[in-house]
């Protein structure tokens, strides 16, 4: 019997059109807020309000505020709906599009989980040479912050060579397939620090440090627990207020 191809003339939206709508919808609302259409401490309109307003379907104007509220711009009141935390800084736009940020956060989602894991194998399998590749790329984003230098490459260095010395080389190749979008991220994330006080970079440097610490001593949950946390983190910075 031959087999049953599916109906793509009938086939329903696809996942990936789904979540660029539901981009479109985020985007939408952190304009919003940008433009002070919605100011902090107000509440949005309703999901059914928000549906109508972007015609789409309400499931996808509720995932689309279970994002905003992760990624800490507003936050729910049981039973009286979702208020606007604060916006992010205007700056921000200055280096991305904010059509592109819900992809950034995305990235960084995937990243969290991915890193994470290759920091615990780090840990657990570094050699001597890979474990001085991670400190000699420790030792040059610490020069590039003593100097004032952007560093994005610094940056995916280090996160290169973590991935590297987990001695399984799908973490690597992964991170090198995401390379442009990681780059991206990380020229956001630095450039809003260069903003702010010198201690906002020290702070990063110091996740980074915690980071190559625990591979250094072999504690697999600690590593794995430090980037995942790390990259989180840099998700909450690119939106802070």
């Amino acid at each position: 019997m031959a087999p049953v191809l599916p109906d793509r003339t009938q086939h329903p939206r696809s996942a990936a059109s789904e979540e660029t709508r539901g981009d479109k919808i985020y985007a939408a609302i952190v304009q919003g807020i940008m433009d002070s259409d919605f100011k902090p401490g107000e509440r949005l309109p309703s999901e059914a309000a928000l549906a109508e307003r972007f015609n789409v379907s309400r499931p996808l104007v509720r995932e689309a505020l279970a994002r905003l509220r992760d990624h800490g711009l507003v936050y729910s009141r049981r039973g009286s709906g979702s208020y606007v935390h604060h916006g992010p800084h205007r700056a921000l736009l200055q280096f991305a599009p904010v059509e592109n940020i819900a992809d950034i956060q995305r990235c960084l989602a995937f990243r969290a989980t991915v890193e994470g894991r290759a920091a615990g194998l780090a840990a657990e399998n570094h050699d001597p040479r890979s474990l001085a590749l991670i400190e000699s790329a420790m030792q040059e984003l610490e020069r590039v912050i003593q100097t004032g230098e952007l560093g994005v490459e610094a940056d995916f260095a280090f996160h290169r060579s973590v991935a590297a010395a987990s001695d399984n080389d799908y973490f690597l190749q992964t991170l090198d397939l995401l390379a442009e979008q990681v780059r991206v991220g990380m020229t956001v994330m630095r450039n809003l620090s260069l903003l702010k006080p010198t201690a906002r970079l020290r702070h990063v440097q110091d996740e980074h440090l915690v980071i190559f610490e625990a591979i250094k001593a072999r504690n697999v949950q600690t590593a794995s627990e430090a980037m995942s946390k790390h990259i989180d983190n840099a998700a909450c910075r690119m939106l802070e207020g």
